[in-house]
Order: structure tokens, then C-alpha cells, then sequence
């Protein structure tokens, strides 16, 4: 039975076993592909990481990892990934410059 002190709001929604998901990443690299599910979650975003020789019927002769959102997220999604693979323009590199000395001052 279900608690009645527990509004409808507060409950979570349950996932529609039939929606429509849409790849939106893929990589042989694990690590690569959990960073990319954490930009996704951190946005927002549903997603379901999942290991691609599962759903060789869907994408044959993929390997490695798969990310898959709901249709309707694809295009937020996408944009979330590309701003993740965008290069860091050089006038925005924060790496400190150390000058080296090759010999130590002398002591007076």
C-alpha cells in the first residue's frame, strides 16, 4: 500500500519502458565515457551508460560504452558534449609560468 502522507509531487516518476532512446556517445574508453555521463547528470539530463556488446542487435560491431538519452534530450545533450570536446583557446590557459634559474644566487 502506498503512504498516504506521501504527496504525488514527492514521488519519483517511473520510466516509461517504452520511450525512444537516442545514442549520443560512444567510446572504447570507460573512463572517457563515465566523465561524459557526470556532464550529462551535472546538467540535468537522464542518461544511461551502458556497455555496447549488450545491445549488439541495435549497433552491430560497436564495442566499448554507449551513452543513450530520451529523444526529446538529444540535441541539450549533444550540445553538453561538444562544449565538453571543445579545445581551451590558448589566450584562456590558466597554467602558471615558472621561470627557471639554472644556478642558485650567490650568498654574500
Amino acid at each position: 500500500m502506498s503512504d498516504p502522507t506521501t504527496s504525488s509531487e514527492e514521488r519519483k516518476p517511473q520510466p516509461n519502458p517504452n520511450e525512444k532512446l537516442t545514442k549520443v556517445f560512444d567510446s572504447e574508453n570507460e573512463s572517457e565515457a563515465l566523465v561524459v555521463k557526470g556532464l550529462l547528470d551535472s546538467a540535468g539530463i537522464d542518461n544511461d551508460l551502458t556497455a555496447a556488446a549488450m545491445i549488439q542487435d541495435m549497433f552491430p560491431g560497436l564495442g566499448g560504452m554507449i551513452i543513450l538519452v530520451r529523444e526529446e534530450d538529444a540535441e541539450e545533450a549533444h550540445e553538453v558534449i561538444q562544449e565538453y570536446k571543445r579545445p581551451i583557446p590558448d589566450d584562456e590557459d590558466e597554467t602558471a609560468e615558472i621561470e627557471i634559474i639554472e644556478e642558485p644566487p650567490p650568498k654574500s
